[in-house]
């Protein structure tokens, strides 16, 4: 099982927590690692962009001069792609970059990625992120003593509207929950910031 120490909002120790050794302490995938957040950035595209053919500029429909006679190169059309203003050739259209993992690979995954950061140090459990007002020094205090100050992804248990709004404020501060974490997210922190109820529920739904 993996210890882990858990502080207070102080910074303070007070208590450890065991987790799953099949969850927090499995063998680092790099190349599921990949697959998983290759995935998360291609589903973020949205498949818009869109250019015009030739077939699809207004204008164009004249020949611009004769073929023969004005030593000029012969053209049919001023909306050809080499002319100003002309359609663009093989042009982005809109598409879906849309791709899926398969189930066993999402949970090897998202197993790899809390593998990495409690095997860097870069897991902090906190006994409870609470707030009793909207302020946002007081979670900038928290973040400072258990160091977390740059880059933290903070996931909560439960939706908690003061601790969320104090939090949204900080540079560099990411929310999730345990049903909205995901492996891009949690590579791309510096330090992940779990409440100690939130890392039980993740145990529970990895191990």
């Amino acid at each position: 099982m993996a210890n882990l120490k858990v502080l207070d909002m102080t910074g303070a120790q007070v208590g450890t927590i065991e987790l799953a050794d099949s969850v927090f302490a499995v063998a680092v995938n790099a190349a599921v690692l990949h697959a998983a957040v290759r995935a998360y950035l291609l589903n973020q595209r949205q498949g818009t962009q869109s250019t015009l053919t030739r077939t699809e500029v207004s204008g164009g429909g004249r020949k611009p001069w004769r073929q023969k006679g004005t030593g000029r190169a012969r053209q049919g059309s001023t909306r050809s792609p080499q002319w100003t203003h002309g359609g663009v050739a093989l042009g982005p259209k809109p598409r879906s970059y849309r791709t899926d993992l398969n189930k066993k690979v999402k949970r090897l995954a998202m197993k790899s990625a809390l593998s990495s950061k409690v095997l860097d140090d870069a897991f902090v459990v906190v006994n409870e992120i609470v707030a009793t007002e909207y302020k946002t020094a007081t979670m900038a205090k928290m973040l400072k003593a258990i160091g977390a100050e740059k880059k933290a992804l903070v996931v909560l248990a439960e939706k908690n509207e003061m601790v969320i709004k104090s939090l949204g404020n900080i540079a560099g501060v990411k929310i999730a929950y345990v049903n909205t974490l995901n492996v891009y997210d949690i590579l791309n922190c510096g330090t992940l910031v779990v409440a100690e109820a939130a890392a039980k529920k993740i145990e529970e739904v990895y191990a």
